[in-house]
């Protein structure tokens, strides 16, 4: 990132345009000056110095927060209209006045300040500014390009493969459903090229009639490549054509009586009308879109986009962007936008539900992401404002029921602190359970939830490091889990790193992370400890210890024989009790138990399967992959090279006197291992 002057301005770049790269997100800045200005006063002094041309500006209040990036036609011209309240909504009037500190960025177009900006609110999340809270990629199909018998599979990530890429789908399972349609209509490989290298026999593909068998020469090059350019011109949008040559052949197979034949072109014909008739809603006018629609209640908003690639419907998604209240759904609509394409490639049409002000600038930047001419409308009539009508039903409807979900989650939330005798709803729960076997490997495993359900992207799991605990002893566990756990939140105030290991689930971003982090309490009110009067007691008397008040422990002891509804709870200051069979309170204690102990395991599990996959030869000096596949070679195993005599290790070729010694020091205790 560049150097900044006395009065805040990054210098240009040459050439005029200001290159600024990408960097780690940056929580919080130096904090301002005691006495400084803030607010309008000190907006005012930097209007003084700031250039009439298109940029970028960001707001910090005094202790060094991100408040809110913005874009300008003219930075002096969008920065003034901080300089007076008056006018001002209520949000951005709090902005105004939390102020502390600005940073201006010099673009060369207008354009290049709405890319700019959507790359910087996605990487800082600031508080202010609408925020796309999910990111997570989307797939697509590729049929591969690196090999004579190209292979149909589903993709993500960067394009570095060679081949052709078809998308985006709006879910897994959107791709999977097209993959398995392929396989029946146009019988492409799936196989990865080390498996197709070595077949020497069909598989069971070939015998289900959803492969061509082109490992083992059933079909050869010319015959596959045939069947590569229909699957290829499908997935562009010419099934139609694609079809009636698939009745052409099949009518001259029945003609010439190759019956057999025939049936094959029949299969195909229906796979492919089965796929064309599940693809949904099906555009007759359009081949290549991107669909919006907003839908605003209770203070909150819903996106749906639908993909609508090669004249099919390619599945949809929705998104609750977060945002002030205050904001209507065309600037919300507006918002998101930007940052949805900002590491997207746009499709040739982008239809909006609602009039955005930067819709002219939107297309020009799409344009240039694209390269091409990218257009943005909001439909009037036809079967454009159809689809936009069917996307306003289903942005209406996700709405609708996230907020009953919503709901439901605050009334058992308040009947948890019913329950347990908290003054407030609890905003945050954290459970903790341990997994071992045996006390190898062990793992503990905190999981979260709140007001939206479970919080995973707040999941932390926390390897047991004690080298004096003895080996089952779970209390000894949940102790070093626990005062990890509220050391650390002591000493960085909530900022969960270092000894406690994040660990996003289901595929949510680390963007996706830091946002929802910054709009969650760090501090838990209650914690769950899964078990009886003994682990509740550790868990009273850390935090005793650490004098940690503001917490309330509970402990949750399985009932007899492990029968669920049955459970005893520990709270203090009270007898151990049970609740009513049929209490929903209870049923969500329960998944929240169930969701710690199958995280927990989950978390031993992966611990255990890298602990097996390590070879102790790896950590002997001076042994590399040469020396390390001779003793392999002449032992058989690890185990049986670490039980070697000297002279046994010395008789192996290629491995002197030295290694040899070296190796034989290192397993048999030797403390000379350097030679």
């Amino acid at each position: 990132m560049n150097e900044q002057d006395e009065n805040g301005m990054t210098p240009p770049a040459k050439g005029g345009e200001e290159t600024e790269k990408p960097a780690r997100p940056a929580r919080k800045r130096t904090v301002a000056p005691e006495g400084a200005p803030t607010g309008t006063e000190f907006i005012a002094e930097k209007v003084k110095i700031l250039p009439d041309s298109p940029g970028v500006y960001r707001m910090y209040d005094a202790g060094g927060e991100l408040l809110y990036v913005g874009k300008a036609r003219s930075l002096k011209k969008r920065v003034a209209s901080y300089t007076k309240l008056a006018g001002q909504s209520n949000r951005i009037a709090r902005m105004i006045t939390s102020t502390a500190a600005m940073e201006f960025i010099s673009t060369a177009t207008e354009t290049d300040a709405l890319l700019l900006e959507a790359n910087l609110i996605k990487r800082l999340k600031p508080r202010y500014n609408v925020l796309m809270r999910d990111d997570k990629s989307f797939p697509f199909i590729l049929l591969t390009g690196d090999h004579e018998f190209p292979q149909v599979v589903k993709h993500r990530g960067s394009r570095s493969r060679k081949g052709d890429y078809f998308g985006p789908f709006a879910s897994a399972g959107a791709v999977n459903a097209t993959l398995n349609a392929l396989q029946k209509a146009f019988l492409l490989r799936s196989c990865s090229d080390s498996v197709f290298e070595s077949r020497t026999r069909p598989c069971l593909l070939f015998q289900i009639k959803r492969c061509s068998a082109p490992c083992t020469g059933v079909i050869d090059g010319e015959g596959y490549a045939a069947l590569v350019s229909e699957a290829r011109d499908f997935l562009k949008g010419r099934s139609r054509r694609t079809q009636k040559e698939l009745v052409e052949q099949m009518e001259a197979a029945a003609a010439a009586r190759d019956f057999e034949r025939a049936a094959v072109y029949r299969d195909r014909i229906r796979a492919l009308t089965q796929v064309q008739q599940h693809q949904g809603i099906n555009p007759q006018t359009l081949t290549e879109a991107d669909l919006f629609a907003a839908w605003q209640e209770g203070g909150q908003t819903c996106i749906q986009v639908f993909f609508f690639r090669a004249g099919q419907n390619w599945g949809n998604r929705a998104y609750f962007p977060r945002h002030d209240k205050e904001l209507d759904a065309s600037e919300v609509l507006d918002a998101f936008l930007a940052q949805f394409y900002e590491d997207r490639h746009p499709p040739r049409l982008v239809l909006l539900s609602h009039e955005v002000p930067g819709k002219a600038l939107l297309a020009e930047a799409l344009s240039i992401i694209a390269g091409r001419k990218v257009a943005v409308g909001m439909p009037r009539r036809g079967e454009k404002r159809e689809l936009v009508e069917h996307a306003m039903t289903n942005a209406r409807e996700a709405l609708g029921r996230r907020l009953a979900e919503s709901s439901t989650q605050r009334t058992l939330l308040e009947g948890v602190a019913e329950a347990f005798g908290l003054a407030e709803t609890p905003q945050r729960i954290e459970v903790y359970d341990n997994s071992h076997i045996s006390g190898t490997k062990a793992v503990g495993g905190m999981i979260v939830a709140g007001p939206e359900g479970f919080m995973k992207s707040q999941y932390r799991k926390f390897n047991i490091k004690g080298e004096d605990i003895e080996p089952g002893d779970d209390y000894a566990m949940m102790r070093e889990v626990l005062t990890r756990r509220f050391t650390r939140l002591l000493k960085d105030s909530g900022e969960a790193t270092g000894e406690e290991e994040p660990r996003p689930e289901d595929g949510v971003s680390e963007e996706e992370a830091r946002a929802r982090g910054k709009e969650f309490p760090d501090w838990p009110d209650i914690i769950l400890i899964d078990g009886g009067a003994g682990q509740f007691k550790v868990a009273t008397d850390v935090l005793a210890e650490l004098g940690i008040d503001s917490v309330t422990p509970v402990g949750v002891a399985k009932g007899p024989e492990r029968d669920a509804g049955r459970e005893r709870f520990f709270v203090p200051g009270r007898e151990p009790f049970m609740m009513e069979p049929r209490n929903p309170v209870l049923y969500y204690l329960q998944r929240l138990r169930d969701e710690a102990h199958r995280y927990a395991i989950g978390s031993h599990r992966a611990r255990r399967a890298k602990a097996i996959g390590v070879n102790p030869l790896d950590d002997v000096p001076g042994i590399g992959p040469g020396r390390k596949r001779a003793l392999l070679r002449h032992f058989g195993s690890a185990r049986a090279v670490s039980r070697a005599g000297l002279a046994d290790l010395e008789a192996v070729e290629g491995i002197s006197g030295k290694v040899a010694r070296t190796v034989y020091d290192f397993f048999h205790g030797n403390p000379d291992t350097s030679a």
